[in-house]
């Protein structure tokens, strides 16, 4: 998506609008006397939830007309993650 430019005033006029297009991925540079003040931008998202992960793989099986099959060690796999991933400690400042 393409970036954005546009005055404080601008900004104040249509906030709502604005963090729509961000939220749909685009950028936005805030200016104040013509030069870039400000970037909004989407924050990284943690990826997909497994509810999401399993909607979506049915809506593709709705869409082919067969069942998605997963790698025969695939939940091996995932179960070695599980077991040996580590405790987050963010650091205090997150």
């Amino acid at each position: 998506m393409a970036q954005l430019h546009m005055t404080e005033a601008e900004l104040s006029r249509d906030l709502q609008g604005v963090l729509e297009q961000v939220r749909m991925g685009g950028e936005v540079v805030i200016e104040w006397d013509h030069k870039p003040a400000a970037l909004l931008r989407p924050v990284a998202g943690a990826g997909r939830t497994i509810s999401e992960c399993i909607a979506l793989a049915e809506a593709r099986e709705r869409d082919r007309g067969y069942a998605i099959t997963l790698d025969p060690d695939f939940a091996d796999a995932v179960d070695e993650v599980v077991r040996n991933r580590l405790a987050w400690n963010p650091p205090s400042w997150d």
